[in-house]
């Protein structure tokens, strides 16, 4: 079994997945836009004006994950709260790359820094709202 996260954002689905790209250094692997599906959706789903969002978007960060995300036509998606994404680096130098380009335009909620369980981790939300955890494993 597989968990895979799937993000929903209110029409900066293509802005956020060109900066998770960039900061984390995975190309995207596909994005549609509404505009473009094969089968038209119905009305209810993609009300007029919003042929240009983003139907489905999808990039790998390393070899197991996929991060998946779309616009919400219907304007539900309120912001992210009660989960963050945690991702785990090989060392402290890539941990503070990813955590400063991550963080960029967001907020740190806990610096980088030594814990019980790790030798470098801190936590952001990034601009669009979404928590990170960044971490390098701890021995043991």
């Amino acid at each position: 079994m597989i968990v895979m996260p799937y993000l929903f954002f209110n029409g900066r689905c293509e802005e956020a997945m060109n900066f998770y790209s960039q900061a984390i250094g995975s190309p995207i692997d596909m994005l549609m836009r509404i505009k473009d599906s094969p089968e038209p959706p119905p009305p209810e789903c993609a009300p007029p004006g919003s042929e240009n969002l983003v139907m489905h978007a999808s990039m790998h960060i390393g070899k197991d994950t996929v991060l998946m995300a779309s616009d919400d036509p219907s304007g539900q998606a309120k912001g992210f709260q009660g989960f963050s994404l945690s991702i785990t680096v090989d060392d402290e130098a890539a941990a503070g790359r990813l955590y400063a380009a991550l963080s960029a335009g967001g907020t740190p909620v806990m610096p980088l820094g030594k814990t019980f369980w790790s030798p470098c981790f801190g936590m952001l939300t990034d601009k669009f709202g979404v928590g990170w955890m960044v971490t390098v494993p701890g021995e043991g």
